[in-house]
């Protein structure tokens, strides 16, 4: 059985920017050794990143665990308005069992009271006891199951995205707007839900585009794409890391036109691969992803935080993340 870390032996402090390529390295070994991959894959060089891309949007958000100088694991939160969710939580496995997770989730747990945060969640593997009772401790339970799910880009997708908006070609003052109009969107699905922190990421970063559709006077809908190498999506794929479609009856058809310009935009970017998340608990628009073409391809669970409100996870919602 592994020996815990004393409180003397182990460091936590903020992730520094010389730490992203480490952190990137064993969050991939990491990944790699509990899912059974080859031994050889997290070294290899790498086409997607988490690390980079989040502490760029942020990097108050990152805390870091250090053991006699050397990095062996890191977190990330995420601040989506009123939702705070974290991860990943990667810990290199020669220190699994060790107690570092724990020790990694006390100042990220203070960085979501920081924020003010009503509802927290997270992403992890339905099949672990050891990460659900891990969780627990912190006040996290599990929910419902999250579909993480994949669909290759139809050579057909053509040129028609229903007059899409493309945020990267809107002026500055027009941007402005489109981020309240975003907000606004959210905010009518889950009081104060607000993810334009992605959408400047994906714009400032040049990690893909964000794709938004216009309805009359109001916004209808939009889609958070990271595509390509250097992104969370990874060489050859187009990753929706958030879509959300205004309430209402136009709900369902909006829907299907947001996921077409999204593949649109796919080809247009050299994508291959759409990947995405769902939570089964918005079971219309899982069950629309299947009708087009979409297939799961891991699961996992959501465990959240906040009290009895399952947050934005309920039926007649349109939204699409996975919280990983």
């Amino acid at each position: 059985m592994a020996t815990p870390l004393q409180e003397g032996e182990i460091r936590i402090r903020p992730l520094a920017e010389g730490d992203l390529e480490e952190a990137a390295r064993i969050i991939r070994l990491a990944f790699a050794t509990f899912l059974n991959l080859p031994a050889d894959d997290p070294n290899r060089p790498a086409t997607s990143d988490y690390a980079r891309t989040r502490w760029t949007a942020d990097p108050t958000c990152a805390v870091a665990a250090e053991h006699e100088e050397a990095l062996i694991g890191s977190n990330f939160a995420t601040h989506w308005g009123s939702f705070g969710f974290f991860g990943p939580l990667t810990v290199t496995p020669a220190y699994w069992n060790r107690g570092v997770a724990q020790r990694l989730l006390v100042p990220t747990m203070d960085i979501f009271r920081r924020w003010g945060s009503s509802h927290l969640g997270l992403y992890t593997f339905a099949q672990s006891p050891k990460h659900v009772a891990l969780y627990r401790k912190f006040g996290f339970w599990p929910r419902d199951l999250v579909a993480v799910m994949g669909k290759t880009v139809a050579e057909s997708a053509g040129k028609e995205d229903f007059g899409a908006i493309r945020y990267s070609k809107a002026d500055v003052a027009s941007q402005t707007e489109l981020l309240a109009a975003c907000r606004e969107v959210t905010d009518s699905i889950y009081s104060g839900l607000d993810v334009q922190r992605e959408i400047r990421s994906v714009a400032t970063q040049h990690l893909g585009e964000t794709i938004l559709l216009a309805g009359g006077a109001k916004l209808e809908a939009f889609a958070v794409c990271h595509s390509g190498t250097g992104t969370e999506a990874g060489a050859g794929v187009c990753y929706v890391k958030f879509a959300a479609v205004r309430s209402g009856p136009q709900a369902p058809d909006a829907f299907s036109r947001l996921l077409h310009a999204v593949e649109v935009f796919a080809a247009s970017a050299g994508a291959r691969k759409i990947t995405t998340g769902v939570n089964l608990a918005r079971r219309e628009a899982f069950q629309q992803m299947i009708a087009r073409g979409f297939r799961t391809e891991m699961q996992g669970v959501a465990m959240e935080a906040g009290g009895p409100s399952s947050g934005y996870n309920r039926a007649g919602v349109y939204i699409l993340d996975d919280w990983r």
